[in-house]
């Protein structure tokens, strides 16, 4: 397979993964009973008004991080493709630190959930990144 199809299917991979994640945390925001998905399952239930703010930047962060990398790949975002062959490295780096949290996280639901996602994230983002 050629490598920019590889690279494209990574992207998109990590848009949906990333879609998926943002849903999650809005729906956070929104009260949705999940907190012991999160945060190392500190507050079960839904999440204190306070913390829900986590939930907004993460959320925003991502959206940003899935502009990056389908930057990279070249299929969307053109303005940033210039800055986004660097700036992707920065979101490997991410995924590099939510994956090592999520697999030390004391919540095992967390674990079990989100470990898959993020390393499917690191991968598909280094795929990206190295091409």
């Amino acid at each position: 397979m050629e490598m920019k199809m590889v690279s494209n299917l990574a992207a998109v991979l990590f848009a949906f993964l990333t879609l998926a994640v943002v849903v999650f945390q809005l729906a956070l925001v929104s009260g949705a009973p999940w907190g012991e998905f999160t945060l190392g399952g500190k507050y079960p239930g839904k999440l204190p008004r306070p913390i829900r703010i986590v939930s907004i930047f993460s959320a925003i962060l991502l959206i940003a991080f899935a502009a990056i990398v389908l930057a990279r790949a070249g299929i969307a975002f053109k303005s940033i493709r210039e800055s986004s062959h660097w700036m992707v490295w920065g979101v490997i780096g991410y995924c590099v630190v939510g994956t090592v949290l999520n697999l030390k996280t004391p919540s095992r639901r967390e674990r079990a959930l989100w470990s898959p996602v993020v390393m499917l994230m690191l991968l598909s983002s280094l795929i990206v990144g190295a091409s």
